[in-house]
């Protein structure tokens, strides 16, 4: 890989517990494998659950290697409205950490989910993912990356041995 390769996440917001607990130690040992492969830009996509995890995991690979950037992807300014104010927290935190944010758009509207998800993916090398199967937003997100030919390391499947 050349260092202009870029990272993106996309998993689900519920984790069950006994994988709650190894993604974080997990994501660290990736993170560093990736970067030592060339990746500096990761992209997330701003949602609770593994992208919350994964955007706070690069925030501290930013510590040790200063030349990461984290790239927030988001749908909308007013994503966090009907959030709790712990996860709002978090977010800003999240924002207040990155390098870059792009919105899809200024307000809520049909359509600015898969279009934030779209903008993970375009032009992204590889994909850490936490997919568990299913449907929604990580079942799109996941099967565009795959689409578009990325490498897709899968927590879940790594998990789940």
């Amino acid at each position: 890989m050349e260092n202009s390769y870029i990272c993106c996440f996309t998993g689900h917001r519920d984790i069950p517990d006994k994988h709650m607990i190894l993604i974080p130690s997990l994501l660290d040992r990736i993170l560093e494998q990736q970067y030592s492969r060339g990746v500096r830009v990761f992209r997330a996509g701003g949602a609770l659950g593994f992208d919350s995890i994964a955007a706070l995991k690069v925030i501290n690979l930013k510590r040790k290697h200063p030349d990461v950037r984290l790239e927030l992807c988001l749908p909308c300014r007013d994503q966090t409205a009907k959030w709790n104010d712990y996860s709002k927290f978090i977010y800003a935190q999240i924002l207040e950490h990155c390098d870059s944010v792009r919105y899809v758009g200024e307000k809520y509207v049909s359509g600015c989910m898969h279009a934030r998800n779209r903008m993970l993916v375009d032009g992204a090398n590889v994909c850490i993912a936490y997919y568990m199967g299913g449907g929604g937003g990580t079942a799109y997100t996941f099967g565009y990356a795959l689409k578009n030919k990325l490498e897709v390391i899968n927590l879940f499947d790594i998990l789940k041995k």
